[in-house]
Protein backbone atom coordinates (compact mmCIF):
# COMPACT_ATOMS: atom_id res chain seq x y z
CA UNK A 1 0.00 0.00 0.00
CA UNK A 2 1.72 3.44 -0.85
CA UNK A 3 0.89 6.96 0.67
CA UNK A 4 -2.10 7.41 -1.61
CA UNK A 5 -2.99 4.10 -2.74
CA UNK A 6 -5.41 2.12 0.03
CA UNK A 7 -6.79 -1.17 -0.35
CA UNK A 8 -8.94 -0.41 -3.04
CA UNK A 9 -7.57 2.49 -5.17
CA UNK A 10 -7.57 6.20 -4.13
CA UNK A 11 -10.47 7.98 -2.46
CA UNK A 12 -11.69 10.76 0.09
CA UNK A 13 -14.35 13.61 -0.08
CA UNK A 14 -14.93 15.13 -3.41
CA UNK A 15 -12.79 19.07 -3.00
CA UNK A 16 -10.61 17.74 0.49
CA UNK A 17 -8.84 14.36 -0.75
CA UNK A 18 -9.80 14.20 -4.16
CA UNK A 19 -10.23 16.83 -6.90
CA UNK A 20 -9.89 17.35 -10.63
CA UNK A 21 -6.37 18.36 -10.36
CA UNK A 22 -5.66 15.63 -8.27
CA UNK A 23 -7.18 13.38 -11.28
CA UNK A 24 -5.27 14.73 -13.79
CA UNK A 25 -2.12 14.55 -12.18
CA UNK A 26 -2.81 10.97 -11.75
CA UNK A 27 -3.88 10.24 -15.08
CA UNK A 28 -0.71 11.98 -16.21
CA UNK A 29 1.45 9.63 -13.92
CA UNK A 30 -0.48 6.87 -15.75
CA UNK A 31 0.17 7.65 -18.69
CA UNK A 32 3.55 7.66 -18.47
CA UNK A 33 3.42 3.73 -17.68
CA UNK A 34 1.47 2.94 -20.87
CA UNK A 35 2.98 1.34 -24.19
CA UNK A 36 -0.17 0.76 -26.45
CA UNK A 37 -1.14 4.47 -25.11
CA UNK A 38 -5.06 3.73 -24.65
CA UNK A 39 -7.00 3.35 -21.62
CA UNK A 40 -10.13 3.05 -21.00
CA UNK A 41 -11.77 4.51 -18.15
CA UNK A 42 -16.05 4.30 -17.08
CA UNK A 43 -17.77 5.83 -13.63
CA UNK A 44 -20.50 5.43 -11.49
CA UNK A 45 -23.22 7.75 -10.76
CA UNK A 46 -21.77 10.16 -8.73
CA UNK A 47 -21.80 13.55 -9.78
CA UNK A 48 -18.32 13.90 -9.23
CA UNK A 49 -18.05 11.13 -11.55
CA UNK A 50 -18.11 13.85 -14.68
CA UNK A 51 -15.43 15.88 -13.86
CA UNK A 52 -13.35 13.54 -12.29
CA UNK A 53 -13.06 11.04 -15.35
CA UNK A 54 -12.87 13.84 -17.53
CA UNK A 55 -10.00 15.13 -15.70
CA UNK A 56 -8.30 12.34 -15.14
CA UNK A 57 -9.12 11.44 -19.13
CA UNK A 58 -7.12 15.03 -19.88
CA UNK A 59 -4.16 14.11 -17.81
CA UNK A 60 -3.47 11.00 -19.53
CA UNK A 61 -4.57 12.60 -23.41
CA UNK A 62 -1.96 15.57 -22.59
CA UNK A 63 0.61 12.66 -22.32
CA UNK A 64 -0.30 11.43 -25.67
CA UNK A 65 -2.71 8.53 -24.47
CA UNK A 66 -5.72 8.21 -25.78
CA UNK A 67 -9.07 7.53 -24.06
CA UNK A 68 -12.09 5.01 -24.33
CA UNK A 69 -15.03 6.23 -21.82
CA UNK A 70 -17.30 3.28 -21.40
CA UNK A 71 -19.94 6.22 -19.48
CA UNK A 72 -21.58 4.68 -16.32
CA UNK A 73 -20.66 1.05 -15.67
CA UNK A 74 -19.43 -1.14 -13.13
CA UNK A 75 -16.01 -1.88 -11.89
CA UNK A 76 -15.95 -5.39 -12.88
CA UNK A 77 -17.13 -4.41 -16.47
CA UNK A 78 -14.37 -2.08 -16.83
CA UNK A 79 -12.13 -4.42 -15.60
CA UNK A 80 -13.43 -7.30 -18.33
CA UNK A 81 -13.37 -4.57 -21.08
CA UNK A 82 -9.53 -3.65 -20.15
CA UNK A 83 -8.69 -7.83 -20.50
CA UNK A 84 -11.07 -8.36 -23.55
CA UNK A 85 -9.96 -5.45 -25.74
CA UNK A 86 -5.89 -5.40 -24.57
CA UNK A 87 -5.93 -1.93 -23.47
CA UNK A 88 -2.96 -0.75 -21.49
CA UNK A 89 -5.01 0.33 -18.08
CA UNK A 90 -8.67 0.39 -16.79
CA UNK A 91 -9.30 2.93 -14.66
CA UNK A 92 -13.31 3.13 -12.78
CA UNK A 93 -14.04 6.40 -11.11
CA UNK A 94 -15.25 5.52 -7.96
CA UNK A 95 -16.04 5.62 -4.33
CA UNK A 96 -18.08 1.77 -4.06
CA UNK A 97 -20.24 1.50 -1.10
CA UNK A 98 -19.14 5.12 0.39
CA UNK A 99 -21.17 8.51 0.45
CA UNK A 100 -22.38 10.72 -2.80
CA UNK A 101 -19.70 13.17 -1.38
CA UNK A 102 -17.10 10.90 -1.80
CA UNK A 103 -15.37 9.45 -4.71
CA UNK A 104 -11.92 7.81 -5.60
CA UNK A 105 -9.99 6.02 -8.57
CA UNK A 106 -9.78 2.29 -9.15
CA UNK A 107 -6.81 1.25 -11.75
CA UNK A 108 -6.44 -2.47 -13.30
CA UNK A 109 -3.98 -3.56 -15.10
CA UNK A 110 -3.75 -5.18 -18.80
CA UNK A 111 -5.07 -8.22 -17.29
CA UNK A 112 -7.87 -6.99 -15.91
CA UNK A 113 -6.44 -7.41 -12.27
CA UNK A 114 -6.36 -4.52 -9.49
CA UNK A 115 -2.58 -2.77 -9.94
CA UNK A 116 -0.04 -4.55 -7.99
CA UNK A 117 2.02 -2.40 -4.68
CA UNK A 118 5.02 -1.96 -7.22
CA UNK A 119 2.46 -0.44 -10.35
CA UNK A 120 1.07 2.03 -7.45
CA UNK A 121 4.44 3.10 -6.30
CA UNK A 122 5.39 3.56 -9.79
CA UNK A 123 2.78 5.66 -10.32
CA UNK A 124 3.08 7.80 -6.86
CA UNK A 125 6.78 8.74 -7.86
CA UNK A 126 5.55 10.42 -11.03
CA UNK A 127 2.92 12.41 -9.34
CA UNK A 128 5.38 15.40 -8.43
CA UNK A 129 6.21 16.01 -12.05
CA UNK A 130 4.00 16.40 -14.76
CA UNK A 131 4.30 15.81 -18.15
CA UNK A 132 2.66 17.60 -21.62
CA UNK A 133 3.42 16.59 -25.02
CA UNK A 134 3.12 19.11 -27.95
CA UNK A 135 0.26 19.70 -29.85
CA UNK A 136 0.78 16.80 -32.20
CA UNK A 137 1.18 14.40 -30.03
CA UNK A 138 -1.88 14.93 -27.82
CA UNK A 139 -4.50 11.51 -27.24
CA UNK A 140 -8.24 11.31 -28.53
CA UNK A 141 -11.19 10.88 -26.79
CA UNK A 142 -13.37 8.24 -27.72
CA UNK A 143 -16.90 7.80 -26.00
CA UNK A 144 -18.36 4.10 -26.16
CA UNK A 145 -20.74 2.84 -23.72
CA UNK A 146 -21.39 0.32 -26.60
CA UNK A 147 -18.42 -1.94 -25.24
CA UNK A 148 -20.74 -3.31 -22.45
CA UNK A 149 -22.47 -5.12 -24.96
CA UNK A 150 -19.06 -7.68 -25.11
CA UNK A 151 -20.11 -8.14 -21.25
CA UNK A 152 -23.70 -8.93 -21.39
CA UNK A 153 -22.79 -11.62 -24.44
CA UNK A 154 -19.94 -13.23 -21.89
CA UNK A 155 -21.93 -13.04 -19.15
CA UNK A 156 -25.12 -14.56 -20.89
CA UNK A 157 -23.46 -17.68 -22.40
CA UNK A 158 -22.42 -19.01 -19.28
CA UNK A 159 -25.92 -19.38 -17.64
CA UNK A 160 -29.16 -21.22 -18.14
CA UNK A 161 -32.81 -20.16 -18.08
CA UNK A 162 -34.54 -18.14 -14.66
CA UNK A 163 -37.42 -18.50 -15.59
CA UNK A 164 -40.30 -18.91 -13.27
CA UNK A 165 -37.70 -17.41 -10.23
CA UNK A 166 -38.91 -14.00 -8.73
CA UNK A 167 -35.69 -11.88 -7.59
CA UNK A 168 -35.56 -8.13 -5.68
CA UNK A 169 -32.50 -6.19 -7.23
CA UNK A 170 -31.69 -3.37 -4.78
CA UNK A 171 -29.23 -1.46 -7.17
CA UNK A 172 -27.90 1.22 -4.76
CA UNK A 173 -28.86 3.47 -7.03
CA UNK A 174 -25.23 3.06 -8.21
CA UNK A 175 -23.22 1.77 -11.62
CA UNK A 176 -25.94 -1.35 -11.97
CA UNK A 177 -29.17 0.23 -11.93
CA UNK A 178 -29.59 -0.93 -15.92
CA UNK A 179 -27.36 -3.43 -16.44
CA UNK A 180 -28.31 -5.71 -13.83
CA UNK A 181 -32.40 -5.77 -14.66
CA UNK A 182 -31.54 -6.34 -18.13
CA UNK A 183 -29.73 -9.13 -17.69
CA UNK A 184 -31.75 -11.09 -14.95
CA UNK A 185 -34.82 -10.21 -17.41
CA UNK A 186 -33.09 -11.47 -20.26
CA UNK A 187 -32.57 -14.84 -18.26
CA UNK A 188 -36.06 -15.02 -17.79
CA UNK A 189 -36.12 -14.20 -14.67
CA UNK A 190 -39.13 -12.09 -13.07
CA UNK A 191 -37.44 -8.87 -11.88
CA UNK A 192 -38.29 -6.82 -9.06
CA UNK A 193 -35.56 -3.57 -9.24
CA UNK A 194 -35.30 -0.79 -6.35
CA UNK A 195 -33.28 1.78 -5.51
CA UNK A 196 -32.28 1.99 -9.57
CA UNK A 197 -32.37 6.05 -10.37
CA UNK A 198 -29.37 7.84 -11.47
CA UNK A 199 -29.74 11.63 -10.29
CA UNK A 200 -26.06 11.57 -8.87
CA UNK A 201 -26.79 12.21 -5.22
CA UNK A 202 -29.03 8.89 -3.97
CA UNK A 203 -25.92 6.52 -4.90
CA UNK A 204 -25.71 4.40 -1.36
CA UNK A 205 -28.41 6.45 0.25
CA UNK A 206 -29.72 3.98 2.85
CA UNK A 207 -30.08 1.62 0.03
CA UNK A 208 -27.76 -1.33 -1.79
CA UNK A 209 -25.23 -3.63 -0.22
CA UNK A 210 -25.03 -1.48 3.17
CA UNK A 211 -28.73 -0.96 3.89
CA UNK A 212 -30.51 -4.13 3.08
CA UNK A 213 -33.10 -3.25 5.28
CA UNK A 214 -34.98 -2.11 1.89
CA UNK A 215 -34.16 -5.63 0.11
CA UNK A 216 -35.40 -7.37 2.83
CA UNK A 217 -39.13 -5.86 3.35
CA UNK A 218 -39.54 -5.69 -0.63
CA UNK A 219 -38.55 -9.47 -1.09
CA UNK A 220 -41.33 -10.51 1.94
CA UNK A 221 -43.53 -8.21 0.58
CA UNK A 222 -43.54 -9.64 -3.15
CA UNK A 223 -43.11 -13.33 -1.63
CA UNK A 224 -39.78 -13.26 -3.79
CA UNK A 225 -37.29 -16.73 -4.13
CA UNK A 226 -34.00 -14.39 -3.35
CA UNK A 227 -32.75 -10.88 -2.83
CA UNK A 228 -29.11 -8.72 -4.27
CA UNK A 229 -28.03 -6.09 -3.01
CA UNK A 230 -25.08 -4.23 -4.77
CA UNK A 231 -23.03 -1.64 -3.71
CA UNK A 232 -22.20 1.26 -5.69
CA UNK A 233 -19.94 0.41 -8.06
CA UNK A 234 -21.46 -3.43 -8.17
CA UNK A 235 -18.18 -5.17 -7.28
CA UNK A 236 -19.84 -6.67 -4.21
CA UNK A 237 -23.27 -8.11 -3.14
CA UNK A 238 -25.22 -9.21 -0.03
CA UNK A 239 -28.38 -11.40 -0.46
CA UNK A 240 -30.95 -12.41 1.47
CA UNK A 241 -33.44 -15.70 1.29
CA UNK A 242 -37.28 -15.70 0.97
CA UNK A 243 -37.64 -15.48 4.65
CA UNK A 244 -35.76 -12.52 4.88
CA UNK A 245 -32.43 -13.95 6.23
CA UNK A 246 -29.11 -11.97 5.28
CA UNK A 247 -26.46 -13.59 3.49
CA UNK A 248 -23.46 -12.59 3.48
CA UNK A 249 -19.86 -13.22 1.63
CA UNK A 250 -19.05 -16.37 3.72
CA UNK A 251 -22.66 -17.99 2.90
CA UNK A 252 -22.28 -17.62 -0.57
CA UNK A 253 -19.16 -19.13 -0.73
CA UNK A 254 -20.75 -22.06 0.85
CA UNK A 255 -23.38 -21.76 -1.83
CA UNK A 256 -20.82 -22.11 -4.29
CA UNK A 257 -18.78 -24.50 -2.86
CA UNK A 258 -21.51 -26.94 -2.78
CA UNK A 259 -23.28 -26.43 -5.77
CA UNK A 260 -21.85 -24.86 -8.58
CA UNK A 261 -19.87 -26.70 -11.03
CA UNK A 262 -16.68 -25.25 -9.75
CA UNK A 263 -15.83 -28.30 -7.28
CA UNK A 264 -13.26 -26.54 -5.76
CA UNK A 265 -10.40 -28.35 -3.46
CA UNK A 266 -8.84 -25.04 -2.00
CA UNK A 267 -10.92 -21.26 -1.80
CA UNK A 268 -9.45 -18.55 -0.85
CA UNK A 269 -11.14 -16.23 2.28
CA UNK A 270 -9.67 -13.40 4.67
CA UNK A 271 -8.56 -13.75 8.25
CA UNK A 272 -12.29 -12.28 8.48
CA UNK A 273 -13.59 -15.14 7.50
CA UNK A 274 -15.81 -16.99 9.65
CA UNK A 275 -14.45 -20.41 11.41
CA UNK A 276 -17.78 -22.00 11.21
CA UNK A 277 -17.13 -21.51 7.46
CA UNK A 278 -13.18 -23.15 7.78
CA UNK A 279 -14.71 -26.20 9.69
CA UNK A 280 -18.17 -26.69 7.11
CA UNK A 281 -15.36 -26.66 4.18
CA UNK A 282 -13.10 -29.39 6.04
CA UNK A 283 -16.01 -31.52 6.29
CA UNK A 284 -16.50 -31.70 2.82
CA UNK A 285 -12.32 -31.87 2.33
CA UNK A 286 -12.39 -27.96 1.08
CA UNK A 287 -9.18 -26.39 2.36
CA UNK A 288 -9.66 -22.88 3.35
CA UNK A 289 -6.72 -20.21 2.47
CA UNK A 290 -6.59 -16.63 4.27
CA UNK A 291 -5.27 -13.32 2.80
CA UNK A 292 -4.96 -10.56 3.96
CA UNK A 293 -8.36 -7.88 4.49
CA UNK A 294 -8.72 -6.48 0.83
CA UNK A 295 -10.47 -8.29 -2.54
CA UNK A 296 -7.01 -7.60 -4.44
CA UNK A 297 -5.06 -9.92 -1.76
CA UNK A 298 -7.62 -12.78 -2.28
CA UNK A 299 -7.08 -12.37 -6.02
CA UNK A 300 -3.12 -12.23 -5.89
CA UNK A 301 -4.11 -16.14 -3.30
CA UNK A 302 -6.18 -17.60 -6.29
CA UNK A 303 -3.86 -16.54 -9.14
CA UNK A 304 -0.69 -17.94 -6.98
CA UNK A 305 -2.31 -20.96 -5.85
CA UNK A 306 -4.75 -21.15 -9.23
CA UNK A 307 -8.09 -21.26 -7.12
CA UNK A 308 -11.00 -20.31 -8.44
CA UNK A 309 -13.40 -19.39 -5.95
CA UNK A 310 -12.81 -16.72 -3.56
CA UNK A 311 -14.49 -13.65 -1.37
CA UNK A 312 -14.43 -11.66 1.48
CA UNK A 313 -17.63 -11.51 4.08
CA UNK A 314 -18.36 -8.12 2.85
CA UNK A 315 -19.60 -9.36 -0.27
CA UNK A 316 -16.53 -9.33 -2.50
CA UNK A 317 -16.90 -12.85 -4.46
CA UNK A 318 -14.40 -13.66 -7.28
CA UNK A 319 -15.43 -16.35 -9.73
CA UNK A 320 -12.14 -17.03 -10.91
CA UNK A 321 -12.95 -18.62 -14.11
CA UNK A 322 -15.23 -15.72 -15.33
CA UNK A 323 -14.14 -12.73 -13.99
CA UNK A 324 -10.27 -11.33 -11.98
CA UNK A 325 -12.26 -9.01 -9.76
CA UNK A 326 -15.29 -9.27 -7.70
CA UNK A 327 -18.66 -9.05 -10.00
CA UNK A 328 -21.95 -8.54 -7.80
CA UNK A 329 -24.26 -8.96 -10.58
CA UNK A 330 -22.26 -11.82 -11.93
CA UNK A 331 -22.33 -13.45 -8.40
CA UNK A 332 -25.85 -13.04 -8.16
CA UNK A 333 -26.87 -14.77 -11.45
CA UNK A 334 -24.58 -17.83 -10.37
CA UNK A 335 -26.69 -18.03 -7.07
CA UNK A 336 -29.84 -17.60 -8.93
CA UNK A 337 -28.94 -20.24 -11.02
CA UNK A 338 -27.81 -22.71 -8.64
CA UNK A 339 -31.45 -22.02 -6.69
CA UNK A 340 -33.23 -22.79 -10.36
CA UNK A 341 -31.34 -25.83 -10.40
CA UNK A 342 -31.73 -27.77 -7.19
CA UNK A 343 -35.54 -26.62 -7.10
CA UNK A 344 -34.64 -25.46 -3.39
CA UNK A 345 -35.29 -22.61 -1.04
CA UNK A 346 -32.43 -21.01 -0.44
CA UNK A 347 -32.71 -20.96 3.33
CA UNK A 348 -32.46 -24.70 2.95
CA UNK A 349 -29.31 -24.45 1.17
CA UNK A 350 -27.67 -22.26 3.41
CA UNK A 351 -26.61 -24.75 6.23
CA UNK A 352 -23.30 -24.04 8.21
CA UNK A 353 -23.79 -22.90 11.37
CA UNK A 354 -21.38 -19.79 12.22
CA UNK A 355 -18.79 -18.59 15.04
CA UNK A 356 -20.38 -15.24 16.29
CA UNK A 357 -18.27 -12.35 16.29
CA UNK A 358 -18.07 -9.67 17.95
CA UNK A 359 -15.83 -6.61 15.85
CA UNK A 360 -15.23 -3.17 17.05
CA UNK A 361 -13.73 -0.01 15.76
CA UNK A 362 -11.42 1.82 17.99
CA UNK A 363 -10.16 4.99 16.64
CA UNK A 364 -6.75 6.23 17.54
CA UNK A 365 -4.09 8.25 15.96
CA UNK A 366 -1.04 6.19 15.53
CA UNK A 367 -2.72 2.78 14.70
CA UNK A 368 0.77 1.16 13.68
CA UNK A 369 2.31 2.47 16.52
CA UNK A 370 -0.75 0.45 18.65
CA UNK A 371 -0.55 -2.81 16.64
CA UNK A 372 3.58 -2.82 17.50
CA UNK A 373 3.18 -2.31 20.84
CA UNK A 374 4.48 -5.74 23.08
CA UNK A 375 1.59 -5.24 25.31
CA UNK A 376 -1.14 -5.97 22.93
CA UNK A 377 0.53 -8.88 21.47
CA UNK A 378 1.06 -10.34 24.76
CA UNK A 379 -2.81 -10.22 25.83
CA UNK A 380 -3.21 -11.13 22.27
CA UNK A 381 -1.48 -14.26 22.66
CA UNK A 382 -3.00 -14.81 25.93
CA UNK A 383 -6.35 -14.69 24.73
CA UNK A 384 -6.35 -16.80 21.86
CA UNK A 385 -4.67 -19.56 24.12
CA UNK A 386 -7.84 -19.53 26.23
CA UNK A 387 -9.71 -19.22 22.84
CA UNK A 388 -8.09 -22.42 21.15
CA UNK A 389 -9.95 -24.33 18.91
CA UNK A 390 -13.32 -22.65 19.73
CA UNK A 391 -12.21 -19.29 18.39
CA UNK A 392 -10.11 -16.72 17.14
CA UNK A 393 -8.85 -13.19 17.42
CA UNK A 394 -7.91 -10.94 15.04
CA UNK A 395 -6.84 -6.86 15.72
CA UNK A 396 -5.51 -5.00 12.52
CA UNK A 397 -5.16 -1.57 10.92
CA UNK A 398 -7.85 -0.30 9.09
CA UNK A 399 -6.92 0.33 5.79
CA UNK A 400 -9.19 3.42 5.14
CA UNK A 401 -9.20 5.14 8.63
CA UNK A 402 -7.32 5.52 11.66
CA UNK A 403 -8.51 2.86 13.23
CA UNK A 404 -8.26 -0.16 15.07
CA UNK A 405 -10.26 -2.92 14.73
CA UNK A 406 -10.81 -5.65 16.71
CA UNK A 407 -12.57 -9.27 15.94
CA UNK A 408 -13.02 -11.73 18.42
CA UNK A 409 -14.82 -15.05 17.51
CA UNK A 410 -15.93 -17.57 19.83
CA UNK A 411 -18.45 -20.58 19.83
CA UNK A 412 -20.27 -18.49 22.80
CA UNK A 413 -20.97 -14.60 22.50
CA UNK A 414 -20.55 -13.52 25.33
CA UNK A 415 -16.85 -14.82 25.95
CA UNK A 416 -16.08 -13.05 22.17
CA UNK A 417 -17.77 -9.74 23.34
CA UNK A 418 -15.60 -9.84 27.20
CA UNK A 419 -12.49 -10.20 25.19
CA UNK A 420 -13.59 -8.17 22.27
CA UNK A 421 -14.36 -5.13 25.06
CA UNK A 422 -10.82 -6.46 27.02
CA UNK A 423 -8.71 -5.24 23.84
CA UNK A 424 -10.68 -2.09 23.03
CA UNK A 425 -9.57 -0.78 26.56
CA UNK A 426 -6.37 -1.77 26.25
CA UNK A 427 -6.25 -0.08 22.90
CA UNK A 428 -7.52 2.98 24.37
CA UNK A 429 -4.77 3.37 27.32
CA UNK A 430 -2.33 2.88 24.54
CA UNK A 431 -3.65 5.37 22.54
CA UNK A 432 -4.19 8.02 25.78
CA UNK A 433 -0.09 7.07 27.02
CA UNK A 434 0.95 7.87 23.57
CA UNK A 435 -1.08 11.57 23.56
CA UNK A 436 0.66 12.56 26.22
Amino acid sequence: MGVYFGTDGIRGVYGEEISPSIAYSRGNSVARLCDKKKVLIGRDTRTSGDVLSLSFASGLMSTGVSVVDAGITTTPIIAFLTKRFAFDFGVVISASHNPSNFNGIKIFDKYGYKISEETENQIERKFIQTSLYGYENLGRFYFKPKLIKEYKKEILKHFQSLGGLKVVLDCANGASYKIAKELFEKLGANVISINNKNDGININNNCGALYPDKLVQTVLKNNADIGFAFDGDADRIICCDEKGNLIDGDDILYLLSNYSTLHPKEIVGTVMTNKGLEKALNLQGIKLIRADVGDKYVVEKMKNNNILLGGEPSGHIIIHNLATTGDGVLTAIAISNIVKNQKEKVSKLVKFVKFPQANINVPVVDKFRILNSDKLSKEILKIQQIFGENGRVLVRASGTEPKVRIMCEHINFNTAKTYAELLKNLVLNLNSSQNK
